[in-house]
């Protein structure tokens, strides 16, 4: 309320309360303009209604919004359905334009503000996570796998010859297919086994651009986030070798922000050698539904150039999503989110360790993973070819989610390349072993629930075995009688 309408009001109402009420409002309203002066998250969250506050006051910035508004274009911003309205706030225009996601919109000043001011929020919390150099960055709506295939496509404009990237080996199908859809052949990388860790082998990685020539590769995809016992790459030495080759290098990093270890991998690479961009995933890092992605980098003008290959407008969903979310949370919410998956990490691994122990298991030794763990199942996939699978379907059934089961020897063919011992990202690994991940917003109950469950799973399949055995024995028994007597 402006000062006539609050002048007015008072002929109403005693003034006391009135400016009373107005003071109150400005609380919020000093809010929202510490956010449009310095475009950082605010480091304690707000309540749900300075946040309704504030998105409506950007709907009503848009032209559809506008009490007199008269559209006669093929895209006014029209929805039938009130419930889908409001499920946006009324922000119906999308982010960008035709030619760059980022561009503003002139009918829609709402919407390109939520747009801008949301990049700049998220630029904040990602040098709060750890790169602190990250120069830019933008919401993208598209999940990693499309993000990283919009990445490649902007550096084909670049190095117009190359057709090659180089991958070192993970299981992951929408890495692997992002460069297949964006037209490159991948050059897949095999890790190498050091203990029980599967590694960056560095000299292949070097072997293979002398090979194939530098100007024939579009860039180096590496990545950070991954199943164990998978580690990060060795993002530093990578990065020198890009540098000294003059090759691009794109990290997927698609739940990587959580990981301290992670985002100071990216730092320190960027730091000695060439990162050019990293996507990161929004629904695993910021707790808000699929459908959205970060691309940052350290160069603007290159993270810019991505922005412009997005072609035409985009949904404001994301960006309205992990908005909402970092306005609730504060950089002390969000850090404290942080701790706390950190803790559960070190509480899943001494726990499934254990677990681990008790079933004449053990848990793999992969210190350079810092969110996924690894129990093998070695005795499980011995005793039954079909026991490990099994395992993951009784998990399953138990309403056990996020928890995977690999076996040893399957055979998986993506886009016609043919990977060997898939999901466990090595041809022949020593041994079945399940995933579990401390990942953000995880809780002391989930990790419990998951243990006594999975501890019962792992008892009835030992049961099993003995009753197998039992009868085993008793039909040898009995077929030596028979012998005997014979």
């Amino acid at each position: 309320m402006n000062a006539e309408n609050q002048g007015c009001s008072e002929r109403l109402v005693t003034a006391a309360y009135v400016r009373q009420g107005a003071q109150g409002r400005r609380a919020h309203e000093l809010r929202l303009r510490a956010l449009l002066e310095q475009g950082k998250c605010p480091e304690d969250g707000w309540d749900e209604s300075t946040i309704e506050l504030f998105l409506h006051e950007l709907a009503i910035m848009d032209s559809n919004n506008f009490l007199g508004n008269c559209g006669v274009g093929e895209r006014e911003g029209r929805v039938v359905s009130g419930l889908v309205a409001r499920r946006h706030y009324r922000l119906i225009h999308g982010i960008g334009r035709s030619g760059d996601i980022s561009a503003v919109q002139p009918k829609a000043a709402g919407s390109s503000l939520l747009n801008k001011l949301t990049n700049s929020v998220v630029l904040d919390v990602i040098k709060l996570a750890g790169v602190r150099t990250v120069a830019n960055c933008f919401v993208v709506p598209m999940a990693t796998g499309m993000s990283l295939t919009l990445c490649f496509l902007t550096l084909r404009h670049k190095r117009p010859k190359a057709k090659y990237i180089i991958w070192p080996r993970i299981d992951q199908k929408s890495c692997f297919k992002s460069m297949i859809t964006a037209g490159f052949e991948p050059v897949v990388i095999e890790n190498t086994l050091e203990g029980d860790e599967l590694r960056t082998d560095l000299e292949a990685v070097e072997a293979k651009i002398k090979a194939l020539g530098a100007e024939n590769i579009l860039c180096v995809h590496s990545t950070t986030s991954c199943f164990a016992p998978r580690v990060p790459d060795r993002l530093e030495e990578l990065a020198v070798i890009c540098a000294n080759y003059d090759i691009p290098h794109i990290v997927n990093n698609a739940y990587g922000v959580q990981s301290s270890k992670c985002m100071h991998l990216i730092q320190q690479g960027a730091r000695v050698g060439r990162i050019d961009a990293f996507v990161q995933s929004l629904d695993k890092n910021f707790m808000v539904p699929v459908g959205g992605a970060i691309i940052a980098g350290f160069n603007e003008s290159f993270i810019q150039e991505i922005s412009k290959m997005y072609p035409g407008r985009a949904s404001a969903s994301p960006s309205l999503d992990v908005l909402i979310t970092l306005l609730s949370l504060g950089t002390s919410g969000y850090k404290k989110l942080l701790k706390e998956r950190k803790e559960m990490f070190s509480y899943l691994s001494s726990e499934l360790k254990k677990l681990a122990d008790n079933h004449n298991e053990r848990l793999l030794d992969t210190p350079h993973n810092p969110i996924s763990l690894a129990m093998s199942l070695k005795n499980l996939d011995e005793s039954n070819d079909a026991a490990v699978t099994q395992l993951g379907s009784m998990l399953f059934t138990r309403q056990v989610s996020g928890a995977r089961v690999v076996p040893c020897g399957s055979v998986q063919t993506v886009n016609n390349y043919t990977f060997k011992g898939f999901m466990s990202h090595a041809n022949n690994y020593p041994c079945a072993y399940l995933n579990a991940a401390s990942a953000i917003g995880i809780k002391k109950q989930d990790v419990d629930v998951f243990l006594k469950r999975l501890d019962k799973c792992l008892k009835t399949f030992r049961k099993e075995a003995k009753q197998e055995k039992s009868i085993n024995e008793i039909s040898e028994s009995n077929a030596a009688t028979e012998q005997l007597e014979d």
